[in-house]
This record gives C-alpha cells, sequence and structure tokens, in this order.
C-alpha cells in the first residue's frame, strides 16, 4: 500500500485524527481526576453506554450510507464487529490487569499499542511508509511510553504475575482490532456510519457484558454517573474520530498520532490539576510534537 497525497487525502484522516487526540486527552484528564470516586468496572459500563450513544447517534443521522441488507457488505459488517469485539476485549483485559497489577507498569505497557498496530499494518495490511513516516510513529511512540511511564512507589510489591499476560493480551487485542478495522475498509459497501454501528454491537457484546457483570455493585449517584460520563463520552467521541480517519489513512499514521493524547493529558493535568511537569515530560512532549509534524509529510 503506497502512501501517497493522491491516495490518501491528508485532511479526511488528520482532521478527525487530531479531535479524536483532543477528546482522547481531555477524557484521560477527567478519569485522571475522578477514577477515586468511580471503580475500573463502572467506569467500563459508563463507557459502553456512552460509546453505544455516540455511535449510535451517527449512525442514525451521519447521512446517506450503503443498506445494511445489501448482500455484499455482509464481510464488511462482520469485520467491523469482530474487530470491536477485540477492541471490548482489550479494555476487559486491561481492566483486570489493573486490578491484578501496578498501573504504573500496566499504564505503561498498554500505552505501547500503536507499535504492534504498525507492525501488524506493515506485515498484515502491506503498508508502508517513507523513511521521516517512520521517524515519525517511532518519535510519537516513544514520547508516548516515555509520559505514560511513573515509577513505582516505595515499598509496593508485587504478589500476583497474571498482571503480566492480562497486559500483553490487551496489547494484541487493540492492535488486532485496529488492524481488522483498516482491512474492513477495503472491503465491499465499506462505510463509516455502518461500521459506527459495529462498533456499538462489539462493544455491547463485550464490554457491556463485562460491565453489566462488575460495574453494577454499589450505589450508582447522580455525582457518579456526571463524573463518568463526561470523560467517557469524550472517550467514545475520540473512538468515532478514530473510526473515521481509519478509512481515508493510513493504521500505521493515524493510530500511533491518535495515541499521542497523553500529550493532551499532561496539558490538562497541569493546568487543571495542578501537577507539576518534569524534564523527562518536557523530552517527551518535544519528541511527540515533532513527531506529529513529520507524520504527514
Amino acid at each position: 500500500m503506497n502512501l501517497t497525497p493522491a491516495a490518501t487525502p491528508l485532511l479526511l484522516w488528520l482532521t478527525p485524527s487530531l479531535i479524536a487526540l483532543f477528546l482522547y486527552g481531555i477524557g484521560q484528564g477527567l478519569v485522571k481526576k475522578y477514577i477515586g470516586e468511580v471503580p475500573p468496572a463502572r467506569f467500563c459500563l459508563y463507557f459502553v453506554l456512552a460509546r453505544s450513544i455516540v455511535f449510535l447517534g451517527y449512525f442514525a443521522f451521519g447521512g446517506d450510507r450503503p443498506s445494511l441488507l445489501a448482500a455484499d457488505g455482509h464481510a464488511f459488517l462482520s469485520l467491523g464487529v469482530l474487530a470491536y469485539l477485540f477492541d471490548g476485549v482489550g479494555w476487559i483485559l486491561y481492566f483486570e490487569s489493573i486490578i491484578a497489577g501496578p498501573i504504573t507498569i500496566v499504564g505503561t505497557l498498554s500505552a505501547a499499542y500503536p507499535a504492534l498496530t504498525v507492525v501488524f499494518a506493515r506485515v498484515f495490511l502491506g503498508e508502508q511508509l517513507s523513511g521521516p513516516q517512520y521517524l515519525a510513529v517511532a518519535l510519537v511512540i516513544g514520547g508516548c511510553l516515555g509520559l505514560s511511564y511513573s515509577p513505582a512507589g516505595e515499598g509496593q510489591k508485587i504478589t500476583n504475575r497474571r498482571w503480566i499476560p492480562l497486559a500483553f493480551s490487551a496489547l494484541v487485542c487493540w492492535a488486532t482490532s485496529n488492524t481488522i478495522t483498516k482491512f474492513a475498509y477495503t472491503m465491499p459497501e465499506a462505510n463509516e456510519i455502518n461500521l459506527s454501528l459495529c462498533g456499538a454491537i462489539g462493544g455491547a457484546l463485550s464490554l457491556g457484558s463485562y460491565g453489566l457483570l462488575k460495574g453494577r455493585q454499589g450505589a450508582h449517584s447522580l455525582r457518579g454517573w456526571l463524573h463518568s460520563f463526561a470523560p467517557m463520552g469524550m472517550m467514545a467521541g475520540g473512538d468515532l474520530g478514530v473510526l473515521i480517519a481509519m478509512h481515508a489513512g493510513p493504521a500505521s499514521i493515524v493510530v500511533p498520532l491518535t495515541g499521542a493524547y497523553p500529550v493532551v493529558t499532561l496539558a490538562f493535568a497541569a493546568l487543571v490539576l495542578k501537577e507539576r511537569i518534569a524534564l523527562l515530560q518536557y523530552a517527551c512532549i518535544a519528541a511527540i510534537i515533532i513527531g506529529m509534524i513529520l507524520c504527514p509529510s
């Protein structure tokens, strides 16, 4: 797959990618602010509800689309649901790894899924980037890993190693989901509006089941709903942006670019949560910004 301006019109994928980057970053910042008030599984339940609202809303009012009953479109719809089943399973594994292991390490490992997506896109989709673009992707991914890392607290003991296969499996599931999504767009009758319906179905079957099983326990206050739905709605909006961007843009760039949301989260934490930015974080931000400039080259 030769990535040229004629093959992939820049604004068709760059604009929704940057919107997703912003929404992911602010959403993660709000999660960081309110995570002490809402259990992870509850966030998971609210996330699938928010995503269903966003995706089904786009499906209903997004414009013209091929008929769901078209015979040629069955492969696309099946792949779309499969992609979001993998995405949902990835989130389930991620939440389970947080429960079983140290969030400082799990969070850093999960931030590496764009790197695996680039490998999968090269191997399975035949995507080929230019030299500057590979450098850009490396800078973005390396910067995100640096921003996601935080040292474990003193005296922290890890007594259960089950988080290791859980976290790694989540990483594989997310990369697989992105790769299948991009492959689905090569099928007849491919359309981002119909894919949003696939996303709602796949998320409900996987993430929704997990949220109903583990996220219903305890009291559900109005404050908890508000503090959960705001960030989860932004995360769902980011997912929609990625869904649209993947139709026109290469997965090798769209996923690392939208995965650079820790830059926005860090800015949110500094401005709203009044957290200090360390020298390493400044260096990571610089690497990501340089990579973002080079990505569309």
